[in-house]
């Protein structure tokens, strides 16, 4: 049976004992078209409030430097990349996704929002750190290789050394952001749905390729299979941590490097791919997945509540 506790915003639902991760929202009283009118807040605020923060930031980027020109050429070439503050306003806003599935869990389930990090229930900062390692090592031979086959030179895009520092500060807050919204929220939201926690799986990681916009067959394959291995682990380790430290040192990586060789706007821009780089890719994070579940089954984390 759920536990109600009186809060200052009302009831403080937690879930019952013995549940996994994806049926957290199953609590006392569940109702189902709570859950999706739960994706439907969070999605419609994803819309309004991320683009509302990046035009902001760069907004205010276009009165600080002065560059000449329309705001809406500055604009342009910012959420292209073009300029440090599009990288710093798109992460931040972005990055707006962790307090704004925090209300909805809150409002709409009356659940405390620390259930979104794990079963325990908040974020495990030892197997996070732990994860951030093992993402760092294994998806640094995905790096190189492709640096390899790309053939890429050091050809720093004017002003790298800021690009740089924004990159490594707020890239973490972005993709902590996607994975608190997609392998948390969606996840819990549509795996509450019904008994069986693959339709959260497969229903979340389907609106994770989706959400990234146009893309080739290759690509939406390789975004898609990332969710669903991003999933998986958040069901088999009971938390996120180990999908946000994957996607913290995926991003790093990719746009660290689109910043040395003078490829970020590219990077950035990405809508295809060939099915071996997909492959690669893929079979990187397979690879992560597994040594992350087998360091969480060595920790004894706890997968259920």
């Amino acid at each position: 049976m759920s536990i109600i506790r009186p809060t200052s915003y009302g009831v403080d639902v937690s879930p019952p004992p013995g549940v996994s991760y994806p049926q957290i929202l199953r609590t006392t009283g569940y109702i189902w078209w709570r859950s999706l009118l739960g994706v439907l807040v969070a999605l419609s605020l994803y819309f309004l409030l991320v683009g509302v923060i990046s035009q902001g930031l760069i907004l205010a980027g276009f009165a600080i430097v002065s560059p000449g020109g329309t705001f809406q050429a500055y604009y342009q070439k910012s959420i292209a990349f073009g300029t440090p503050v599009g990288v710093l306003g798109t992460n931040l806003g972005i990055a707006a996704l962790i307090p704004i599935t925090w209300l909805v869990i809150m409002v709409v389930h009356q659940v405390r929002p620390r259930w979104l990090g794990s079963v325990k229930p908040r974020l495990r900062p030892g197997y996070l750190m732990i994860s951030l390692g093992i993402a760092a090592v294994v998806l640094a031979i995905n790096l190189v290789l492709s640096i390899i086959t790309q053939h890429s030179r050091f050809h720093p895009v004017p002003g790298a050394w800021l690009y740089l520092v924004i990159i490594l500060i707020t890239s973490p807050l972005q993709a902590a952001g996607e994975e608190y919204l997609f392998r948390g929220y969606l996840l819990q939201a549509f795996g509450s749905v019904v008994r069986s926690p693959w339709f959260g799986i497969v229903v979340s990681s389907l609106v994770f390729a989706l959400f990234h916009g146009t893309q080739n067959v290759p690509l939406f394959i390789d975004r898609f299979a990332f969710g669903l291995l991003a999933a998986l682990l958040v069901t088999r380790t009971g938390g996120i941590e180990a999908g946000i430290a994957a996607h913290v040192i995926n991003n790093v990586y990719a746009f660290g490097l689109g910043a040395l060789t003078g490829t970020l706007s590219q990077t950035r821009g990405l809508q295809q791919i060939g099915w071996a780089s997909a492959a690669f890719d893929v079979g990187s994070f397979a690879v992560f997945a597994v040594i992350a579940w087998l360091v969480a089954r060595a920790m004894r984390l706890r997968t259920t509540t």
